[in-house]
């Protein structure tokens, strides 16, 4: 008779495709990072933390990564502001159209960023669809240069990310009882002291797992920043890219790369860590209430 399998073995596999595929391409980038750039002979073996210094110490880089983390910051927030209220709605609705809404949200995600965002440079164009809104309607008497600024960008990044939180927190409110806001609502609970005391509380979980996705989509957005920036705005992503697409520098590069993956990851941990704790205070904070 064969023994079953162990857990380890049935994920060794997995642990195995995720060797080759992820730590190993990795591990190659970050040597890549330690080598020196010669212009005109690619790349020479080396040792050195030129690339990192450079990067922390080059004005330029450190406006990129500030930029970065900005832009990252502001769209996690503003998808939660906006897809908590939506993914509420979705996850207490029973109207025979809530499947609707919900492939109105999922549609978007058929088609790729660059698609999306070469679509908002249409509509933020100068004769593109906001501008002439906001002209119809007495608003605006002349064009507003939209495209190629920081706004188009984070309005773009913003498009992009809102489906993935509106449908992560969705699935985590309607896993939650409404005999419990109920029960809260008939002890004379304010439905606003309910939603703060009781549904947010118990949301927490779903709402790290948003924020943390958010975030890293954000800190390694490309074609948005690309096509909405222009030439004059930069992110970590399209820095990348540029310095090893264009450039050739595959050491400073690499850096850019890993300073990025060590700052998602830093940030987010701070982010989930946040979380917990205010997941923490909130059953002692409704006892004082």
């Amino acid at each position: 008779m064969r023994k079953p399998l162990t857990a380890s073995a049935m994920l060794a596999p997995s642990l195995l495709l995720i060797l080759l595929v992820l730590i190993m391409p990795l591990g190659l980038l970050m040597r890549y990072s330690f080598n020196a750039f010669v212009p005109g002979k690619f790349m020479v073996e080396a040792f050195t933390s030129a690339n990192y210094i450079q990067v922390f110490t080059d004005p330029y880089y450190r406006r990129i990564l500030v930029t970065t983390i900005l832009m990252a910051g502001g769209v996690t927030v503003s998808c939660l502001v906006i897809g908590f209220p939506i993914a509420q709605f979705l996850a207490r609705s029973t109207s025979r159209f809530k499947s609707l809404m919900i492939l109105a949200i999922v549609m978007p995600l058929f088609v790729g960023n660059a698609v999306r965002a070469a679509g908002w440079m249409v509509a933020v164009g100068e004769k593109g669809l906001i501008n002439a809104g906001l002209q119809w309607l007495g608003i605006t008497h002349a064009p507003l240069e939209i495209l190629y600024t920081t706004p188009a960008v984070f309005i773009g990044i913003v498009s992009i990310n809102l489906s993935f939180v509106i449908l992560t927190l969705q699935s985590v409110l309607e896993g939650l009882n409404p005999s419990i806001e109920e029960a809260s609502l008939s002890l004379g609970g304010t439905p606003f002291d309910t939603w703060r005391l009781v549904t947010l509380p118990l949301a927490l979980p779903g709402i790290a797992a948003a924020a943390i996705l958010c975030m890293i989509l954000a800190m390694n957005a490309y074609a948005t920043p690309v096509l909405l920036g222009g030439p004059s705005f930069r992110m970590m992503a399209p820095a990348v890219a540029d310095q090893i697409l264009a450039q050739n520098n595959w050491p400073v590069g690499a850096a850019l790369s890993f300073v990025l993956i060590v700052t998602t990851v830093a940030l987010t941990v701070i982010m989930y860590a946040c979380l917990r704790g205010k997941q923490a205070e909130s059953p002692e904070e409704a006892k004082n209430t």
